[in-house]
């Protein structure tokens, strides 16, 4: 029997990391509070992508979560516990900043959904840049039912799905199904659940074959020029493309392919 990727453990359990393959796995590991983000689980979250920024064997990350629900978002006994103007500009910083994280690291990053993601874990799925959600997840930003309105969420929420999906889920509350999520733009496939973890393999497959010197780029790029105007977006993606050409993977790409040969990538 092939031996086991070494499982590595940070921030007290909260937060467990698999590699293999390419693939870092990072999974949500606070089962008995539906996976709720505590300052302790970002804080595990924020600090392996800042690992993994740095790590040339990782080419994809995944994000799961252990247990029923996938994210229940910020955890409300925590909040209560710390109130003031103080605690919680803290805590929708520190979210704010883990979820930027996530779109500025050069690697493509993949939400694997199950169960419930709400609000906060609504958020993050929004915040990676693809999301395969099984036939048991939905998805909601509830804020409104408790006073309190989805204003962070919002933010990711209203840059993947069409405004008036967007303030639909806003303004209700109400719970959508993957079915719903693929066609609001929120997740990329709906599966069964017993396809869930083939579906993000193979994404992560076909992810992790590419180079990730381009790969590198064309998430920063992308992200980049949706805060631009047209004419400002395509004098940027120019340069973009202008610079990634006189990188040596792309002249490799191009040889490969006109050989008639697979690529040998060189990271640069």
């Amino acid at each position: 029997m092939a031996p086991q990727p070494a499982l590595q453990i940070s921030e007290e359990d909260q937060l467990l990391r698999r590699d293999a393959d390419g693939v870092a796995h990072l999974t949500l590991n606070r089962p008995g509070a539906s996976n709720s983000l505590s300052i302790g689980l970002m804080a595990a979250l924020q600090g392996e992508l800042e690992k993994i920024r740095g790590d040339q064997n990782v080419r994809v990350v995944v994000i799961g979560a252990a247990g029923t629900t996938f994210c229940a978002g910020h955890d409300l006994k925590e909040i209560r516990a710390n109130p003031g103007r103080a605690a919680y500009e803290t805590l929708f910083n520190q979210c704010s900043a883990l979820m930027t994280s996530i779109v500025k690291l050069p690697k493509p990053v993949i939400a694997r959904v199950h169960g419930l993601a709400t609000a906060a874990g609504c958020q993050l799925v929004a915040s990676c840049d693809l999301a395969v959600g099984s036939e048991s997840a939905s998805f909601c930003t509830p804020g409104v039912r408790i006073g309190l309105f989805c204003s962070t969420p919002m933010v990711a929420l209203s840059r993947n799905v069409p405004r008036k999906a967007a303030m639909e889920m806003l303004l209700t509350g109400e719970a959508i199904d993957s079915e719903t999520a693929v066609k609001f733009g929120l997740i990329n496939r709906a599966v069964s659940d017993e396809a869930l973890d083939s579906a993000v393999a193979e994404y992560c497959s076909r992810i992790a074959s590419k180079s990730p010197h381009t790969l590198a780029i064309g998430k920063e790029a992308f992200y980049r020029q949706l805060e631009m105007g047209l004419d400002e977006a395509y004098e940027y993606a120019s340069q973009v493309m202008t610079e990634n050409m006189l990188a040596r993977d792309a002249e490799e790409g191009i040889d490969a392919f006109l050989e008639k040969r697979p690529p040998v990538w060189q990271g640069e």
